[in-house]
């Protein structure tokens, strides 16, 4: 808030301003979508998969985002009204919640995209050997350590976001490990063509590879929405922690709203992109809004 402000001294570019009307319509929009995705597994007994629920994961991390920024937009909206004030204990405690939420999402959307990038590698390059490789059991385990890792974490970092030790590793990890999920599929497509002839002589295996080419083609457009919906932001708290009295800086800074906004697209979009490309899930969806058998 206060940089923001700062920001209009030192800048000709105006504030971008998102009213509040399309904040709550867009975060509602991304909680009902991930919850029906979150339905749909629990309901079908045929997506109790391991790549399933990593995609629940995903899914939950998108609730959590869009949950962020509804509380937010609350909590600035009772400021305004004079409930609550700027900086009082409870406001301060209350705002180190919601970016501890905020930084929940971020690291569980990303640890939930390389989990699902490396269940789809295994899925390809180790068909024969998957369900040995990843199992039910497996999978909850690594669930599991990820989403305490990235609590411990969104924690720690929203308790001392303000030391430049906390800021500069948090900012690294987003491209860090976005460039090794890329990586990841590169090597994925460039070896698909030679594991395809190595195993052509097997009956089904070109509709299985097919199949999960297909979903590796899923994962790299989450990735590419995840890249355009979140990058924004964590360029504006770069800028804001090293470099906020730049008028250049000031003026990226002006939109972020526009950035935030783009966050809870990200949880509109995945849900989409998830019932279009998988017939399983297109199925459930059908069958819980018609009730039929």
């Amino acid at each position: 808030e206060n940089i923001s402000d700062f920001s209009l001294n030192i800048t000709d570019c105006t504030q971008v301003v998102v009213p509040e009307e399309v904040f709550f319509t867009v975060a509602a929009a991304g909680i009902l979508e991930n919850l029906l995705i979150l339905i749909a597994v629990v309901r079908n007994k045929n997506l109790h998969l391991p790549m399933y629920f990593f995609i629940c994961s995903l899914a939950i991390s998108d609730m959590l985002g869009s949950l962020y920024k509804t509380l937010e937009n609350i909590f600035i909206i009772l400021c305004k009204m004079g409930y609550l004030t700027r900086h009082g204990d409870f406001e301060k405690k209350l705002d180190d919640a919601m970016d501890s939420m905020f930084i929940l999402s971020l690291l569980g959307s990303i640890f939930s995209l390389l989990a699902i990038a490396a269940d789809r590698y295994i899925t390809i390059f180790y068909a024969l050997r998957y369900h040995n490789i990843m199992t039910l059991r497996r999978a909850l385990v690594i669930l599991t350590i990820i989403w305490a890792f990235c609590a411990g974490s969104s924690i720690a970092i929203a308790l001392f976001s303000y030391e430049a030790a906390t800021v500069i590793p948090f900012t690294i990890l987003f491209p860090l490990m976005m460039f090794f999920i890329l990586c990841l599929y590169v090597h994925m497509f460039l070896l698909a063509r030679a594991h395809t002839k190595k195993i052509a002589s097997l009956p089904t295996s070109t509709v299985h590879h097919r199949t999960n080419m297909k979903g590796a083609i899923t994962l790299t457009i989450f990735l590419g929405v995840f890249l355009c919906c979140w990058a924004p932001f964590v360029l504006h708290i770069l800028l804001a922690r090293f470099c906020p009295h730049n008028p250049y800086c000031a003026c990226y800074m002006s939109i972020f709203h526009v950035n935030g906004t783009l966050i809870m697209c990200n949880a509109i979009i995945n849900p989409m992109i998830f019932a279009f490309r998988s017939p399983e899930l297109r199925s459930t969806f059908k069958k819980m809004f018609y009730c039929s058998r």
